[in-house]
């Protein structure tokens, strides 16, 4: 037996693993990884995978990036952990100066969570318990959008819409209001992004001008649906949902969890539509990808709808016990070091660009429905029917087909779905990008060669996908 079996059958003894029918792994393996170094992952006998998706789009600037990795072992020697409850230390406070710095302007209070979404229940809490203070205890209800994911808590779930994750809870999810999603993929044809952003804003405006009274925030990914596939609009969107918020009195949410630090094109998503959120919520890339942590900031005039006696009882007594960490302070604050330093935004023009030429050629594939970027996010749908845009069947399991070509070529791509997507580490080189390129165009011949052998009804779960 090889070591990646052996450690393979270990696993399987003992380990139940996320976002995975367990039964699958009756064949196909697990891949054991020994060590990590910048864009490549390294298995026990020795193959390398080019991690295409950044561990689940946290990894910024590679493994085992040894400015990030000094940073942490520097604070261990000094200090671990200690509760932030009336206590305080060097880390977070210097984390949260530069927050407050970086993000856009009114963003000035900072609380800290596990990971997203821990993140997301703290400023959906945070919101209702803001209205709630002022007297306004009506405004309890959540307006999100359709094919959204916030994360896999109860109430994250309830502000997210792919079935996926959220049908088999449906009982336990909090009352929402789900408005259409600016979805351009969607859009008809010969209308531009903007265009179909703007007349898609209609269905929002209506929603609010109805429910207002009784909603305490809206909440969205910016610009790109992630785990709904990739799915992107245009800012527009973002500033006329800004100024109906405004108008209408609700807090606007950003969960900038998977496309903040850069992922967009800018540093944070929402500095394309020139606004800012009541709320931004932080992850995944906030610590490069080595440590959980997420922040919360918000406005002074939130921090101060708490701010009161203790008898009161206004206080957002919320906690989690690793909250604000010193060992993932300090790998955050070493990421932001090297975005300051390396002028990371600028670098990633030029790599987005070759993103772009890489798989230009796909869009002219029988079964490549659309190529879509916004910055370093790429995506590739494969359709059944190009004219159509007529989804595989769920069930053929069609990405799959293009994860194990890439993990035999030594890649990690694992689709969303139909939809094969590069979302890698900055420190990824243009040749590195065709390589991916090239992988991906094989594993969608290989994926779309066969006709379609699962004959389901078209309203069976149309929206499942393998989870990516």
């Amino acid at each position: 037996m090889g070591l990646n079996a052996d450690w393979m059958q270990r696993d399987l003894a003992v380990l139940w693993h996320p976002c995975t029918q367990m039964k699958d792994h009756e064949r196909l393996p697990v891949v054991p990884i020994r060590r990590g170094e910048g864009v490549w992952l390294e298995d026990f006998e020795g193959k390398r995978y080019l991690d295409a998706v950044s561990s689940w789009w946290v990894n910024v600037f590679g493994h085992a990036n040894p400015r990030i990795n000094q940073r942490i072992k520097d604070q261990v020697d000094q200090l671990e952990h200690v509760i932030l409850a009336g206590f305080s230390h060097q880390p977070v406070v210097e984390l949260s100066e530069r927050l407050v710095k970086i993000t856009p302007k009114g963003l000035d209070r900072v609380f800290y969570a596990d990971n997203g979404s821990s993140g997301i229940e703290v400023a959906l809490k945070m919101s209702y318990h803001f209205w709630r203070n002022q007297g306004l205890e009506r405004k309890k209800r959540f307006v999100t959008l359709t094919n959204s994911y916030h994360g896999e808590t109860v109430a994250a779930m309830s502000v997210g819409d792919v079935a996926l994750f959220t049908e088999t809870y449906k009982s336990l999810l909090l009352d929402t209001l789900k408005v259409p999603s600016p979805d351009c993929f969607l859009r008809p044809e010969g209308m531009c992004w903007e265009e179909h952003s703007r007349a898609m804003f209609a269905h929002m405006e209506r929603t609010l001008a109805e429910h207002h009274e009784e909603v305490a925030a809206v909440i969205v990914e910016p610009l790109i649906q992630g785990a709904g596939g990739m799915r992107m609009y245009h800012p527009v969107y973002l500033k006329l949902l800004r100024e109906a918020c405004d108008r209408y009195g609700v807090h606007l949410i950003h969960d900038e969890i998977a496309v903040g630090f850069g992922r967009t094109g800018t540093m944070f998503a929402c500095e394309q539509a020139g606004i800012a959120p009541d709320f931004l919520v932080l992850s995944k890339a906030l610590t490069g990808g080595y440590l959980p942590m997420a922040a919360v900031l918000t406005s002074e005039a939130v921090y101060q709808g708490f701010y009161d006696d203790y008898q009161t009882l206004r206080a957002f007594l919320h906690s989690h016990t690793y909250t604000g960490n010193p060992l993932a302070c300090a790998a955050a604050l070493a990421t932001l070091d090297i975005f300051e330093q390396d002028k990371v935004i600028e670098a990633n023009r030029k790599l987005a660009m070759r993103m772009a030429t890489a798989t230009a050629h796909l869009a002219d594939h029988p079964n490549v429905a659309e190529v879509r970027q916004t910055g370093m996010v790429l995506a590739i749908e494969m359709v059944q029917d190009k004219a159509s845009k007529m989804p595989f069947p769920w069930q053929e399991r069609r990405g799959l087909k293009v994860f194990q070509h890439a993990l035999e070529r030594g890649a990690l791509l694992r689709p969303l779905g139909n939809v094969v997507y590069f979302l890698p580490p900055y420190v990824i080189t243009e040749e590195q990008i065709d390589f991916l390129a090239e992988v991906a165009s094989e594993g969608i011949d290989i994926a779309t060669r066969e006709s379609v052998s699962v004959s389901v009804a078209a309203d069976l779960h149309p929206n499942h996908r393998d989870p990516g």
